[in-house]
């Protein structure tokens, strides 16, 4: 999953970005609204976590702007301000979550995982393919009753297939996805992961569709 911080606390967005990453999330990073707002309308992001105190254009006015324009990604706007009228002004302008300054990363962390499987149209933070069962908000992997232990980026790389399972899911997909669109490494990471992930799932779990991309099958 792809998300967007714009935040202009560079300290604060750096540190968001890292652990986000290691999470297994594909983060971008911008300091300003304007900025923040055209990277939003490009449709390229899952989940925008975006401060309401920006330089050139405050929060309020980007997520009002995305939502007069059509974009329903999910915002979750992070303040320095407290109160009331405050969290009500943020959601009246279109934020469908929001986090007071300090807030808990843990937190963050789940709220970011909810307004996700919101958009993805389940409440429930499983995904089933046959015998394998991943508990994305736990963040742990089954199959066959046998928990299998993954890093954060095998998950996502699975998390990606699994929510298209039977489906064919490209390369550049899985890139755009899970190491984010500006990723300019090696492209064959993808096939180092998937490698990873059949010899812990068996060699029959993912499929290589030649020219295509890649398809998990039931087990």
């Amino acid at each position: 999953m792809r998300l967007l911080i714009v935040e202009d606390e560079k300290r604060l967005a750096i540190s968001l970005a890292r652990g986000l990453t290691a999470e297994g999330f594909a983060v971008g990073v911008v300091h300003d609204g304007a900025e923040g707002l055209h990277r939003a309308a490009d449709g390229a992001y899952d989940l925008v976590i975006l401060d309401i105190m920006l330089p050139g254009m405050n929060g309020y006015r980007v997520c009002a702007a995305l939502r007069a324009a059509g974009h329903d990604v999910p915002v979750l706007m992070l303040t320095a301000k407290d109160g009331e009228y405050d969290e009500a002004e943020g959601l009246d302008t279109g934020a469908d979550d929001y986090l007071t300054k300090p807030f808990s990363y843990v937190v963050l962390v789940a709220r970011v995982r909810a307004l996700l499987r919101r958009r993805a149209g389940t409440g429930s933070p499983v995904v089933t393919v046959g015998a394998l069962r991943m508990e994305t908000a736990a963040r742990r992997v089954h199959l066959g009753g046998e928990e299998i232990a993954l890093t954060a980026k095998e998950f996502a790389v699975l998390e990606q297939l699994a929510l298209r399972a039977g489906q064919v899911v490209s390369k550049a997909e899985i890139l755009e996805h899970v190491w984010d669109f500006a990723y300019d490494g090696d492209p064959n990471i993808v096939e180092v992961y998937v490698s990873t992930l059949r010899r812990k799932l068996g060699a029959a779990a993912i499929r290589t569709v030649r020219g295509a991309g890649y398809r998990l099958e039931a087990l």
